[in-house]
């Protein structure tokens, strides 16, 4: 592939696929600057992969592939770090409260808490819900997750149902 061929493909495909990238770096991360080092980190490696690109999947679910597997890479060498943190979202909370009718408040409020259960799932499962979240098909998450579309299924109601008790149990403690 000839480098302006590659450059144009990777301009293309990273104006339709940029908000699978920022879903991924928000769902593996704690903080505005990781999610934007993440973010970062998943381009370049999109970028690096791209002469590999097969043409076996589609764009997305190739960007998806990339995103995750970067996400979860870069979440296990991170970890020590990490643990020392406190999420952003409590920190930005006074800033935009004052700014936000009651209804935005509570929408806000359960996407935090969506993110924060998703943060304590399993990283494969994490993955799979962040598939879900951008609407993909069965068979396009099975070819990003390297699974049947079947298991997709099976495993798609294990996580939801954990994420419900994840949740629920969240709003029970608050």
């Amino acid at each position: 592939m000839l480098d302006e061929d590659h450059k144009s493909i990777f301009t293309k495909w990273l104006e339709e696929h940029s908000s699978s990238v920022i879903k991924v770096a928000r769902a593996y991360t704690l903080t505005s600057d990781e999610c934007q080092d993440l973010a970062q980190e998943i381009l370049l490696q999109a970028w690096s992969s791209l002469a590999k690109f097969e043409g076996k999947a589609s764009a997305a679910t190739w960007f998806y592939r990339v995103a995750l597997h970067t996400a979860m890479n870069w979440q296990r060498k991170d970890r020590p770090r990490r643990t020392r943190q406190q999420p952003f979202l409590e920190l930005q909370e006074l800033a935009s409260e004052a700014s936000e009718s009651p209804e935005q408040v509570q929408r806000r409020e359960t996407v935090e808490q969506l993110y924060k259960a998703i943060h304590q799932l399993p990283k494969a499962d994490a993955a799979l819900v962040l598939l879900y979240l951008d609407e993909l098909s069965y068979r396009e998450m099975a070819e990003v997750l390297g699974i049947s579309e079947s298991h997709v299924g099976v495993k798609l109601n294990r996580v939801k149902k954990a994420l419900s008790i994840l949740m629920n149990g969240a709003s029970d403690g608050t």
